[in-house]
C-alpha cells in the first residue's frame, strides 16, 4: 500500500528511482504487499545497492554472493585482483567465524578469556596449558612448527586448484551434509555465509579494539561492566583521555 501511495503521488519515480528499481541487481527481491482489494497482487522491489541512488560500479555485476556494488575505492577494477579479493574475503570470513565463538564460548563457560587462554609456563620444565588443560608437546616453538606445516600443506593444496569456484567452495569432504546439492539453496547459502562472515570480521575487530582499551579483559566481562554503568564504562572514556 505504501508503494502504491508513493507511485500515485509521483514520488517513487522522482525521489527514489534506485530504491524502487528492480533492474539493477540480481539480489533485488520482490515482496508481496498485504491484500487490499484490487491491489492484492501488487508488488514492489527494493534495490540491493549499498547506497541507494549511487550507480553500481561497472566491474561489479551482482553475480558474486554478497555483491551489493560496494567498492568506493575501485580496488576491484582489475579482474585478476577482484577474483583474488573475493577468495581472500571468504577465507578471512571463515577464520573469523571460527575465531568469534572461540573467543566468546570459553569465557561464557568460565574457562578464562581469550587473552589468558595461552598461558605458557614461565619456568624451565613447566607444563604449558591452554584453558587450564595440559598442552601436548609442551612448548610454544613445537606447537607453532606443527601449525605452520599443517596450514602450509592445506594452503598449497588449495592453491593448486585452478577453478576459482572450487578454490572457494571445494565441496566433497568439506560439505558432509550436502548443502551444495540443491543449486538454488546453495546460492542462498553463499550469500548467508558471506554476510555472517563480514559480521564476524567486524566482531573480531571489535574484540581487538576492546583489548587495546581494556588490556587483560574479555569481551563478555567488558559487556557486563558496560551494562552495569554505561556512562562511565565505555571505550570513549578510555580513548578520549589518551588523546587517540
Amino acid at each position: 500500500m505504501a508503494a502504491n501511495t508513493l507511485m500515485s503521488c509521483g514520488i517513487a519515480t522522482t525521489a527514489f528511482p534506485s530504491v524502487l528499481s528492480s533492474s539493477k541487481s540480481k539480489f533485488a527481491t520482490a515482496t508481496p504487499l498485504p491484500s487490499v482489494g484490487a491491489n492484492a497482487s501488487s508488488r514492489f522491489t527494493m534495490s540491493a545497492e549499498w547506497m541507494p541512488g549511487q550507480p553500481r560500479p561497472k566491474h561489479l555485476d551482482g553475480s558474486a554472493p554478497g555483491d551489493f556494488g560496494f567498492d568506493p575505492l575501485g580496488l576491484g577494477e582489475v579482474p585478476e585482483n577482484l577474483e583474488r579479493f573475493k577468495e581472500s574475503e571468504l577465507i578471512h570470513c571463515r577464520w573469523c567465524m571460527l575465531a568469534v565463538p572461540g573467543v566468546l564460548v570459553p569465557e561464557a563457560l568460565g574457562l578464562g578469556n581469550w587473552v589468558q587462554a595461552q598461558e605458557w609456563a614461565a619456568v624451565p620444565g613447566g607444563q604449558a596449558t591452554y584453558l587450564g588443560n595440559p598442552v601436548p608437546w609442551g612448548n610454544l616453538p613445537t606447537i607453532l612448527a606443527i601449525e605452520f606445516l599443517a596450514i602450509s600443506f592445506v594452503e598449497h593444496q588449495r592453491s593448486m586448484e585452478k577453478d576459482p569456484e572450487k578454490k572457494k567452495y571445494p565441496g566433497g569432504a568439506f560439505d558432509p551434509l550436502g548443502y551444495s546439492k540443491d543449486p538454488k539453496k546453495f546460492e542462498e547459502y553463499k550469500v548467508k555465509e558471506i554476510k555472517n562472515g563480514r559480521l564476524a570480521i567486524l566482531a573480531f575487530l571489535g574484540f581487538c579494539v576492546q583489548q587495546s582499551a581494556y588490556p587483560g579483559t574479555g569481551p563478555l566481562e567488558n559487556l557486563a561492566s558496560h551494562l552495569a554503568d554505561p556512562w562511565h564504562n565505555n571505550i570513549g572514556n578510555v580513548i578520549i583521555p589518551r588523546g587517540l
